[in-house]
């Protein structure tokens, strides 16, 4: 039997909420072994499509395979073969650390006895043990949830927004541990609103109310953004970005310490010279898109920052 080359796949998924459309009609394929990114802000519908995929919310229209079967009918059966780690803090605070280890253990039915010690080591907790996971810091609660959520060596993980509440360099420690899982053969899907994990992705989608707005790598969804990233300095430029509103072309412009971020639309053949008209005094230079200028461009249409 040949083996799905994806691990997850949607065809038209949706879930509506009354009158409120969470998710609309998504299709989405996720390839096995890598680490795919959502990325989009609060409310986008994120959270919502985590919880169906894993089971936790039946849709109200379309379908999900999950690790080559259909998700509907085989919720039970797939859940010992993915890890959910939850944007929230979701372990039991007045335990220890090696309590809720061996309480997930148990969840489980995990029989390695060196598999809590070698989590312990793996995430840098062997210090912290004996120590109540509610008097932990962000980050070492980050790292117990993590090692909780992969103690049954789950072949999909999905992670709702997991680094919201810690700081950049546990963020970067979070993400060496998630390339580890990757290149042991897990596929992990992450949730985020943060440009810079978003760009570590191997691929993503970007959401906007429940909608995919684009979907590739980083670098692919940066070459194929549709308009042309000029930066802007010189004097008066809280005034300068009022002039800009107005230019119907212009699709946003952004205050960056002492210089303007614009994009125009890539229908201007000569951008530095159609802006010159407004910013005649000052500095222009085309720069490398980012991919939040790509977020930009995809979603709400017309911004201005």
């Amino acid at each position: 039997m040949k083996q799905a080359a994806y691990a997850i796949e949607t065809k038209g998924l949706t879930r509506r909420f009354g009158d409120l459309v969470a998710v609309n009609q998504l299709n989405l394929q996720v390839p096995k072994g890598s680490i795919y990114g959502f990325l989009g802000p609060n409310g986008c519908g994120k959270s919502t499509l985590i919880r169906m995929l894993t089971g936790l919310l039946k849709p109200s229209a379309g379908e999900a395979t999950i690790l080559g079967l259909p998700l509907q009918g085989n919720e039970e059966s797939l859940k010992s073969r993915i890890g959910y780690m939850t944007q929230k803090f979701s372990l039991y605070d007045n335990l220890t650390v090696l309590e809720n280890l061996r309480f997930v253990a148990a969840i489980y039915s995990v029989k390695d006895k060196n598999r809590i010690t070698s989590l312990l080591e793996q995430y840098g907790l062997e210090q912290q043990q004996k120590q109540l996971a509610g008097t932990m810091s962000g980050g070492q609660k980050q790292r117990l949830a993590l090692a909780c959520a992969t103690m049954h060596r789950p072949e999909l993980l999905f992670l709702d927004e997991p680094t919201s509440a810690v700081d950049p360099q546990n963020r970067r420690d979070f993400w060496e541990h998630l390339f580890d899982l990757s290149d042991s053969g897990t596929t992990i899907l992450v949730s985020t609103h943060y440009m810079d994990e978003a760009e570590r992705c191997h691929q993503l989608a970007i959401l906007e109310n429940g909608i995919k707005r684009a979907n590739g790598t980083p670098r692919e969804l940066m070459q194929s953004m549709g308009a042309t990233v000029i930066e802007v300095s010189g004097d008066n430029i809280r005034e300068l970005k009022q002039k800009l509103t107005a230019v119907d072309a212009v699709i946003s412009a952004s205050q960056s310490g002492t210089r303007l971020r614009v994009l125009v639309n890539e229908s201007i053949t000569e951008p530095l010279q159609f802006l010159s008209s407004v910013c005649d005094q000052h500095q222009l230079e085309i720069v490398r898109p980012s991919l939040e200028d790509v977020f930009v461009t995809s979603t709400g249409g017309r911004h201005v920052g």
